[in-house]
């Protein structure tokens, strides 16, 4: 009897340890979210949102480590992913313009060409993929240029941030000492 419960007991033991699920290592490269309005599903939850979502955006935060971001890590003149792993993506809940130029509700990649004083920032129809390796500039939705310019403080992490401007927002991207924004309207 001792040796069957023995038997029974390691059946289950060996069991519940192999029918475990194995998840990865947690990522470098961590994957984060911003909102127009800011924090909107808090503030929705709360009964405290003042206005309707109008933007979500979805996007892994790389970090610096020490080494030279633009010019060296992100190339000047090449497309860029915006940020780490799969392409940055943002859903837009209403029709908006971008630096005055229209872009539809709905979800794109959000792609950047780096220069020294101004990115060449990209929406495109293509989603869900993996860094920038397949894009496409077929499916290019809308191309706007943007300055760039010099932060007093280097941002370890990169990252992606909606102020709210006069009649819309502003997407804030800053990492190492640079920093960029691109307007929305609505």
């Amino acid at each position: 009897m001792n040796k069957l419960l023995s038997v029974l007991f390691l059946s289950l033991v060996i069991g519940t340890a192999t029918g475990q699920a194995r998840f990865p290592a947690v990522d470098k490269s961590p994957m984060d979210m911003c909102y127009y309005p800011a924090n909107y599903p808090i503030l929705k939850i709360q009964n405290k949102a003042t206005e309707p979502l109008a933007a979500r955006v979805i996007y892994s935060r790389p970090q610096k480590n020490g080494r030279q971001v633009f010019g060296e890590l992100v190339e000047y003149g090449k497309i860029w992913r915006m940020g780490a792993n799969e392409a940055t993506e943002i859903e837009l809940f209403k029709d908006s313009k971008v630096g005055g130029n229209k872009l539809k509700k709905g979800k794109y990649t959000i792609y950047a060409i780096p220069f020294q004083d101004r990115w060449t920032i990209i929406f495109n129809k293509e989603t869900d993929i993996w860094g920038a390796f397949q894009y496409d500039p077929k499916k290019d939705v809308l191309r706007t240029d943007i300055k760039t310019e010099k932060a007093n403080d280097s941002a370890e992490a990169f990252s992606m941030a909606f102020e709210k401007s006069n009649g819309g927002a502003v997407l804030v991207i800053a990492w190492d000492d640079t920093f960029a924004r691109i307007p929305f309207s609505w």
